[in-house]
């Protein structure tokens, strides 16, 4: 029982940790897909924009139309058939020539759409007027007196063979994990499956999150029932949302198959030795009495102890007594080394949502008083804008070690998600704490941070026991208070109401 509790708990805390880090995998991977996606389209308007300019200056030039319909499809591959229209939607020419539009009228939605507008788009799908499922990017021509003289454009088919295609296609897998580009309307723009380019798809969490401009993951059922692992991403370029997927059966497809390894192997020592034990018991018994007794609490901190008193008056028993010591060590190791890695933020080093319940929970239990201090970074979105996420987690692990130097070794530093951090002090007074908080500010605020500098940071402080309110609630005004703090101009402290 005690060797498949450890086993049930080693593959429990590594589930979750390959879990995590699949997320973690998959969010970065749709990051670093809606960044290349919006240097393309960025690149495309560039291309258009320049051939509005060569077009504008030599624009009753049907040698000008030719050459520059014909450059902008070859040339980079960025479109699938690229056209030049005039101010009232005709047609002046058209590559490939094959499509046949040249001298017709455009009465398609983008073709409407960007004569409305007159100005750089990215128009929503639509069907072309070679019937063609399409997105439509052009960019306005105007003369030297700003007059509107038409525009030129480009298509990129969705359900054909296309540079987006291209970019978006690597990340398919044997292993299921694909991914898939929405717009605004929830219609499909990408995916692996071409029948369902087109298609619209509603009541998806992820789809909803990425269209409101968020990032992130999340575990999720898809519409084909299968449990799956997502990281989104949304564009800068257009309102799109990029979201990679990978069913979580694969994910831990390798985990199952090792830890069955583990077991196959297992049994087979084991079943020999209870056939050993069985046959010698009337020889052996009282040593081995002692050691089954010992093994029996194996999960108990004295058991190695225990293991070192049992008298193996014989060598096989003695050799039985090294290998459980041994066994017992091994275990212990792991799983506290899987249990640490469980309890502490993989980025900073400190203690994360999870600890900070448990270490909470001792201080009730115990009555024992403490202060609760909310940090939080001040526009650190600015942070990440300017720099990047990188140089972000740089100023978040900065952060952390000026914090666990500036508290004492009793107090608690945790991280709880994004820039938000918790110390809890225990003992400590509204003043104590106050003054504990200023430390902190101060120390921030004068330690420079390269590349970013200086930053600045706001906290809330709050106090237990308070009028016997719940820890929830105690957290709520901390938290209230740090807002408060932003409010009023950041880089402060401020104390929660009744704990002045």
């Amino acid at each position: 029982m005690t060797f498949l509790n450890g086993f049930y708990s080693s593959y429990q805390v590594q589930k979750q940790q390959l879990q995590l880090q699949t997320l973690k995998s998959q969010s970065a991977y749709a990051a670093k897909l809606g960044l290349a996606t919006d240097r393309f389209l960025q690149a495309a308007q560039q291309q258009l924009a320049y051939s509005a300019k060569v077009i504008a200056d030599d624009f009753y030039n049907v040698t000008t139309y030719q050459q520059e319909v014909e450059r902008l499809r070859l040339q980079t591959n960025s479109f699938n058939s690229t056209v030049i229209v005039e101010a009232k939607g005709k047609v002046l020419d058209v590559s490939p020539a094959s499509l046949q539009l040249k001298g017709h009228q455009l009465q398609s939605q983008g073709a409407k759409q960007a004569r409305l507008v007159k100005k750089p788009m990215i128009s929503e799908p639509y069907i072309s007027a070679a019937n063609n499922l399409i997105i439509f990017i052009s960019h306005p021509i105007f003369n030297k007196d700003n007059e509107y003289l038409g525009y030129v454009g480009g298509s990129i088919y969705l359900k054909e063979a296309s540079i987006l295609h291209s970019l978006l296609q690597i990340h398919f897998h044997e292993d299921g994990s694909y991914l898939y580009v929405v717009d605004k309307n929830r219609r499909l723009l990408y995916h692996p499956d071409k029948s369902r380019i087109g298609e619209h798809v509603y009541d998806n969490n992820v789809i909803e999150a990425v269209l409101k401009g968020q990032s992130g993951t999340q575990e999720l059922t898809n519409s084909q029932g299968l449990t799956v692992l997502a990281g989104y991403a949304p564009l800068t370029q257009a309102h799109w949302g990029i979201i990679t997927q990978r069913p979580l059966a694969k994910t831990l497809e390798p985990l199952d198959g090792l830890m069955v390894s583990v077991l196959y192997r297992t049994i087979p020592i084991g079943l020999a030795t209870f056939i050993f034990i069985l046959l010698l018991a009337r020889f052996i018994a009282h040593p081995l009495r002692d050691l089954a007794h010992t093994a029996n609490m194996l999960d108990d901190p004295a058991a190695s102890s225990a293991l070192k008193n049992v008298k193996s008056w014989y060598f096989e028993s003695a050799e039985l007594r090294k290998a459980m010591l041994k066994g017992v060590a091994v275990l212990h190791n792991r799983i506290g080394a899987l249990h640490q890695e469980a309890r502490t933020d993989p980025l900073t080093g400190l203690n994360n949502r999870r600890s900070l319940d448990t270490i909470l929970a001792q201080l009730i239990d115990t009555n024992t008083s403490f202060a609760v201090l909310a940090l939080d970074i001040d526009y650190f979105k600015r942070v990440n804008d300017q720099y990047g996420h990188d140089i972000g987690d740089i100023v978040l692990q900065s952060l952390a070690g000026i914090v666990s130097d500036v508290t004492r070794s009793s107090d608690f530093v945790a991280r709880t998600g994004g820039e938000e951090f918790i110390v809890i002090s225990p003992n400590a007074d509204a003043n104590t704490a106050y003054a504990l908080a200023e430390r902190i500010r101060l120390s921030v605020a004068q330690t420079e941070i390269p590349p970013v500098g200086y930053i600045n940071i706001s906290i809330g402080i709050a106090g237990w026991p308070a009028d016997e309110l719940p820890i929830e609630s105690i957290l709520k005004h901390a938290d209230q208070a740090l807002y408060e703090a932003k409010n009023i101009g950041r880089n402060r402290c401020v104390l929660a109401p009744g704990y002045e």
